[in-house]
């Protein structure tokens, strides 16, 4: 009997043609039997006793191990969160700002981290600047090109009372992918020497990150995108600079060192690790389902070999779309990751598109700010399903210019 296929462990994928991996990705079948097998046997071991305290820190310790490989980041600076948005956040509001600092946050950031900058500026009496990189629009060929352009951007907004600076890994609304380790390099030569805050919720498991997770203060993602997880549960990586220098914001029993003599005047009660950032009581089955995703992986070829594949179906997609006269494409080059943004000339609801092809058992997305069309590309695309979007596409505008 032939094993099953990535593709064939994927239900979501059986009965559609699925472009939305950078919203959410479809959960494995053997994910899902490993998330269902771990309730039975918390549920059998018991769920608050001495015998399943065992199993509990073993799914904990193997998964942090597994998220330590990928990330090349050691344990003890990896926290378990719940998305992307909290892995930023809870330890954003720990840093030690001062009235009147300086946040430069890009103009490609996911609403939640954006709102989120702007609140606590507002309770601190900060100052935010945009690092205009919405501007760029060059592909993987050019991609030397945008890194310098990045860079330059960089020291043009920088300030001499910088604390921060915020920026996607990948950019979810072009799909380019941001020079981190460059970044890094020139803020450690800044006065100021700003934190690095990295959104990489379209970059785990999509890319390589190993470099940029070492370079970055705050690495956070998510299982549930790229990395066919469940959602619910994602990580952060955090920089040593960050633990030494950062308090605990949002505060539960798993903060604590221990939770013995906690009305005992203890000056330091806190993890020293990333721990300090997890808050109290998780899912844990939904470590054994991320686990499971990211083993199956794994199995799919290396980083750099997953997303070889996945920017040479990009660049088919990109290439097809370019040929549709009135699709007008957000890169001018091939992308160099998975996402492929553009708009349709004359049709004022992107919205109208989605519906459309949606009835056509095919989804993208509608991206608000700016107004684009998305269209995601992963290892498990294949060539049919790229043609049936374009061919779609040209349905949709040939049955529009009729009306």
């Amino acid at each position: 009997m032939l094993p099953i296929s990535f593709k064939d462990n994927l239900p979501a994928l059986q009965n559609k043609y699925y472009f939305n991996y950078g919203g959410q990705g479809p959960l494995p079948t053997e994910s899902l039997n490993a998330i269902t097998t771990s309730w039975k046997t918390i549920q059998h071991l018991g769920p608050f006793t001495n015998n399943v305290w065992p199993y509990i820190t073993k799914e904990v310790i193997s998964t942090k191990n597994l998220l330590s490989e990928i990330c090349g980041i050691p344990p003890k600076r990896i926290a378990f969160t719940e998305n992307v948005t909290s892995g930023c956040v809870l330890p954003l509001l720990g840093l030690p700002f001062a009235e009147g600092d300086h946040i430069l946050i890009s103009d490609c950031e996911h609403p939640g981290i954006v709102a989120a900058c702007k609140e606590l500026a507002r309770k601190k009496n900060l100052k935010i600047g945009i690092l205009p990189v919405l501007r760029l629009c060059n592909g993987n060929d050019k991609k030397d090109d945008t890194d310098k352009t990045v860079l330059n951007l960089i020291d043009e907004n920088l300030q001499k009372n910088t604390k921060l600076v915020v920026l996607s890994h990948v950019l979810w609304n072009t799909g380019q992918i941001m020079p981190i380790e460059l970044i890094s390099n020139k803020l450690k030569e800044h006065s100021s020497k700003p934190y690095l805050l990295v959104d990489a919720a379209q970059s785990f498991c999509h890319i390589p990150i190993k470099d940029a997770c070492n370079k970055a203060d705050i690495y956070a993602f998510t299982g549930h995108k790229w990395a066919f997880g469940p959602e619910g549960l994602g990580a952060v990586t955090l920089s040593t600079r960050v633990l030494e220098e950062s308090s605990p914001t949002l505060i539960g029993w798993k903060s604590l060192k221990t939770e013995e003599g906690i009305y005992i005047n203890n000056k330091a009660p806190f993890h020293s690790d990333s721990r300090r950032f997890e808050i109290a009581t998780s899912c844990v089955p939904l470590l054994a389902g991320l686990k499971s995703s990211l083993q199956m992986l794994q199995n799919e070829g290396s980083e750099t070999e997953r997303l070889l594949k996945i920017q040479n179906l990009s660049s088919i997609l990109w290439g097809k779309l370019k040929k549709i006269k009135r699709i007008e494409l957000t890169l001018n080059n091939a992308p160099p990751s998975g996402i492929i943004s553009f708009s349709i000339n004359g049709i004022k609801s992107p919205e109208k598109v989605v519906n459309y092809l949606g009835q056509k058992k095919l989804w993208i997305r509608v991206l608000e700010d700016p107004k684009w069309l998305r269209a995601c590309v992963h290892i498990t695309t294949d060539l049919t399903e790229i043609n049936h979007l374009v061919m779609e596409l040209n349905n949709f505008i040939t049955t529009e210019q009729s009306l």
